[in-house]
């Protein structure tokens, strides 16, 4: 293995580094910017110490291999200095390729907002955690509040059988009994909320939870855009 490899291998590591340490302000006891900068500084030094060494190197072969550090240098800096443009585009793709999977900006005002993309059957689905537990729910605007399936409800917590079905209800598939509950936390992307009021359908009844108005209403702002539902807390 020769240097530049060698070189190029910690280069690539350092800068893998500083893109998934996310919003931490410290990679290996430096601050980030500090890392950021040795990351890109350190060809540089290399390129002096090749310089250095290579004596018997041509005029215009050393030319050639300044002009191939300085692009890995520039490219470097460039990566870096856009990294958080990267990641986000990185995770609308992610989003728009996985139903369900949310994408988390940062508006211009400094707050935080979760976009859902439409899946295929023109619905919005979402993964959001129940109680802990993560739930592919439809979006529904037109029911009152969160209603959990069965198998749903069973996996956040919730024993079935101990709940008074006493509620009537209109689902896809007809009208059914619904059991009145109460969950903890429900939460998508950094919006989360407690006690928030639900409903457990009966068996068979409802084929997928439903992310309701009893949660939709406590936010900011609901907005659909093309093929994008947008949500503020």
């Amino acid at each position: 293995m020769n240097r530049l490899t060698i070189v190029l291998a910690v280069l690539g590591l350092g800068l893998a580094v500083l893109l998934f340490s996310g919003d931490t302000t410290r990679v290996f006891g430096m601050r980030t910017d500090d890392f950021g900068r040795f990351v890109y500084l350190l060809p540089i030094a290399l390129m002096l110490a090749a310089g250095i060494w290579a004596r018997r190197t041509s005029a215009s072969e050393t030319l050639r291999n300044l002009m191939i550090w300085l692009v890995l240098i520039l490219a470097l800096a460039t990566v870096y200095l856009y990294r958080q443009e990267a990641l986000g585009v990185g995770n609308r793709l992610l989003a728009g390729l996985v139903p369900g999977r949310a994408v988390v900006v940062t508006t211009s005002e400094g707050g935080q907002e979760v976009i859902l993309h439409k899946v295929l059957n023109g619905h919005y689905e979402a993964y959001v955690t129940v109680n802990g537990q993560s739930i592919s729910m439809l979006v529904d605007t037109g029911a009152s509040m969160i209603a959990l399936s069965r198998e749903d409800a069973e996996r956040v917590g919730i024993i079935p059988e101990n709940l008074d079905y006493s509620m009537s209800v209109m689902t896809a598939n007809g009208r059914a009994r619904a059991a009145r509950v109460t969950l903890a936390e429900v939460a998508i992307g950094p919006i989360v909320r407690h006690n928030v009021p639900a409903s457990v359908a009966e068996d068979g009844k409802l084929d997928q939870s439903l992310l309701g108005m009893s949660f939709l209403s406590t936010l900011g702002s609901l907005q659909i855009q093309t093929d994008e539902l947008r949500m503020r807390d």
